[in-house]
């Protein structure tokens, strides 16, 4: 099977999943230049259970939450470099989700053991509810690594050229 999946076949997945008693970790971003900090966090969401499915943002949303010049690279591109790392099992492609409603249907849908995030994650509070109303639980996996983002790595680039 492909590591880079639908809606649909996230679905369908985690549900055989379940059946075979699997423990799905979910988690989720933009993911748009690599780096080690994004792998500290997927290595530590993997150890949550046995099967890490990562959701990715797509590129209007990625614009939206990083500004105009974002993303660097496409949704396609993420998910390919995603699915290349050992610890990610798959990647969820996400069409453009615009409301909480559509996120916790999504989690409704894949109902994981646990939400990884990081600490001081923005939406934790909305993500502990997701969890909860599936019977999972959220864990903060990782301290957000502020002098590694993304964010600060296009900066510096954009300062070379």
């Amino acid at each position: 099977m492909n590591k880079i999946l639908t809606i649909e076949e996230a679905t369908m997945l985690s549900k055989n999943l379940q059946k075979q008693g699997r423990k799905i970790v979910l988690a989720g971003g933009c993911f748009d230049i690599l780096h080690i900090g994004h792998v500290e966090f997927l290595e530590k969401a993997k150890k949550q259970g046995d099967v890490l499915l990562v959701m990715l943002e797509n590129d209007e949303t990625v614009k939206r939450i990083k500004g105009r010049a974002r993303p660097i690279h496409k949704q396609k591109e993420r998910a390919y470099m995603l699915s290349s790392l050992s610890m990610v099992d798959y990647v969820i492609i996400l069409p453009r989700l615009e409301t909480d409603q559509k996120y916790d249907t999504l989690i409704n849908q894949i109902r994981p053991s646990v939400i990884a995030i990081t600490k001081g994650d923005p939406y934790k509070n909305k993500k502990q509810k997701q969890a909860g109303r599936v019977g999972g639980k959220l864990v903060e996996v990782v301290k957000k690594i502020s002098d590694k983002s993304t964010s600060k790595l296009a900066q510096i680039l954009s300062l070379e050229n």
